[in-house]
C-alpha cells in the first residue's frame, strides 16, 4: 500500500496489544458501539482455549492496518481449509469450483468464528477518518488475498455501513434474514405483549406459563455468578445439545473459564433449575446496543422450555437493560411467533477467479431478490395487531 500505509498480517492475537485493539471504535466497553465479539477478550479467548486455531481450520490471519507505525484500523481474519461455523453457506461455490478443476480452499474469512452475530468487521481506530479507513482496509483484504493466491475473501455478518467501501474495493453483496427483536421503548414485558394480537398474546402467555410447570425456576447469572462450577454445569448442556445438532460442538470448556474471567459483565447465563439444580441454559452476551443470543443446551427436555430460556427471557433482560434489540442467532422461522421481526443480514465476497466470480455473482443477484420477497412476506405475518406496529421502513439493521 502507500508508503506511510501499511497492512500487516499476524497469525496470533499474542502479536496484538490488547491497548491498541481497545482503541478500535466497538471492540472495548469505552468504545463506541461496543460489540462483546470484536473485543480482545473475545477473540484472544477463542484462540489462546483452541477453539479457533489451525488444528481447527481458523488459521489466524488478522490485518493490521498502520499508519506510522500506529494502529488505525484492523480485520479479525481467519485462512479457512473449510466452511465450517461460519453460518453463511458457500458450499455450493466450492463443490463448483472444484468440480471446474479449481481449488476453493485455503480461504480467507473475516469473521467471528461460530458466531453469526451481526456487528463491526472493519475496524477502525477512534478519531481516524471512518470512510478513508475502511477503503484501506476493503483494498487491503483484496491485496492479501491476491498474493495469497487464496480462491476468495469473505467477510459476514457485517454492518450495512461497511458495505460501500467492500463493493468499490470489488466485493459481491450478498443478504440473508434473520430475527431479531425491536425493543420500541417498552416498559415491561407487558406493554410489548399488548401490541400483538390477542390470539398471539394468548398464546404466549399459555406457553409462558407451561415452561416453568413441573417446578422449573429461571436465573439470570452474570458477573460474579458466573463460578467455574457453573460453567461446568452449562458446559454440561452445551456438549449434550451441541454433539445432538452438530456432531461435533466447537467450542472448548477452556474457552468459556477465559470468557468468564475476562468479560464476566458482558455475559448473561439464563439457567432453567428444578428440584434444586440447573437443567438447561442459554449463553447470551451484552453489548452497547444488544443482547446476543448465542447457543443453549438441556439435560431435561421440557415443553417450550427451549423458547422460554431463549427468546422470552431474552427480551424481558433487553426491556430490564433498555437494550435496543435481541439478536437470536441464525434461521428459526419460529422466532416469529414470539414477537422477534424479520431482518436482514449483509456480507461481502472477494472471488479472485473471473469465471467463478461471474457465476456467484448472477447466483447472489437471484438470492438477493428472493431474500427480499421473503422478508417482505413474513414482515406481513408478524404477531402485531394490524395497523397498531410502528412501520417497516428504516427498521432494517444498519450495525
Amino acid at each position: 500500500m502507500a508508503d506511510e500505509v501499511t497492512i500487516r498480517v499476524v497469525r496470533s492475537f499474542k502479536e496484538i496489544a490488547s491497548a491498541e485493539w481497545g482503541e478500535l471504535i466497538g471492540a472495548s466497553r469505552s468504545a463506541p458501539g461496543y460489540n462483546p465479539f470484536t473485543s480482545f477478550a473475545f477473540l484472544s479467548a477463542l484462540e489462546e482455549s483452541g477453539s479457533a486455531t489451525a488444528e481447527t481450520g481458523w488459521m489466524g490471519h488478522h490485518l493490521l492496518l498502520e499508519e506510522e507505525g500506529r494502529l488505525i484500523g484492523a480485520i479479525p481474519c481467519y485462512l479457512k481449509s473449510h466452511s465450517q461455523g461460519e453460518y453463511v453457506f458457500d458450499h455450493g461455490w466450492a463443490d463448483a469450483f472444484h468440480r471446474a478443476g479449481g481449488s476453493y480452499y485455503p480461504k480467507l474469512q473475516a469473521s467471528i468464528p461460530f458466531t453469526p452475530a451481526t456487528g463491526p468487521r472493519l475496524l477502525i481506530r477512534q478519531g481516524e477518518n471512518v470512510g478513508r479507513v475502511q477503503s484501506l482496509l476493503a483494498q487491503g483484504l483484496e491485496q492479501v488475498c491476491r498474493e495469497l493466491g487464496t480462491s476468495s475473501a469473505h467477510v459476514t455478518f457485517l454492518s450495512q455501513g461497511e458495505l460501500p467501501a467492500l463493493t468499490e474495493a470489488g466485493f459481491l453483496q450478498r443478504t440473508d434474514q434473520q430475527f431479531h427483536f425491536i425493543n420500541r421503548g417498552y416498559p415491561n414485558h407487558e406493554a410489548f405483549l399488548a401490541e400483538l394480537s390477542s390470539s398471539k398474546r394468548k398464546n404466549l402467555r399459555k406457553e409462558r406459563r407451561i415452561a416453568l410447570e413441573n417446578g422449573i425456576s429461571i436465573d439470570w447469572l452474570t458477573g460474579s455468578d458466573l463460578t467455574e462450577e457453573i460453567w461446568d454445569q452449562f458446559f454440561r448442556f452445551y456438549i449434550d445439545t451441541g454433539s445432538r445438532k452438530w456432531g461435533r460442538p466447537y467450542l472448548t470448556r477452556l474457552f468459556y473459564s477465559l470468557v468468564g474471567e475476562r468479560m464476566p459483565d458482558d455475559i448473561l447465563l439464563v439457567m432453567a433449575k428444578r428440584d434444586g439444580r440447573y437443567v438447561a441454559g442459554a449463553i447470551n452476551f451484552i453489548g452497547a446496543d444488544a443482547l446476543y443470543g448465542r447457543h443453549w443446551g438441556c439435560i431435561e427436555d421440557h415443553p417450550f422450555l427451549h423458547f422460554e430460556v431463549c427468546y422470552h427471557q431474552a427480551i424481558d433482560f433487553a426491556l430490564h437493560r433498555g437494550l435496543p434489540r435481541v439478536e437470536a442467532g441464525a434461521q428459526g422461522e419460529h422466532k416469529l411467533a414470539r414477537g422477534y421481526e424479520p431482518v436482514t443480514t449483509h456480507s461481502a465476497h472477494f472471488i479472485a477467479h473471473p469465471g467463478l466470480r461471474r457465476a456467484v455473482a448472477d447466483y447472489l443477484e437471484h438470492e438477493r431478490r428472493e431474500v427480499a420477497q421473503i422478508g417482505e412476506y413474513l414482515g406481513e405475518h408478524t404477531p402485531f395487531r394490524k395497523g397498531e406496529r410502528q412501520p417497516r421502513e428504516g427498521e432494517e439493521f444498519d450495525g
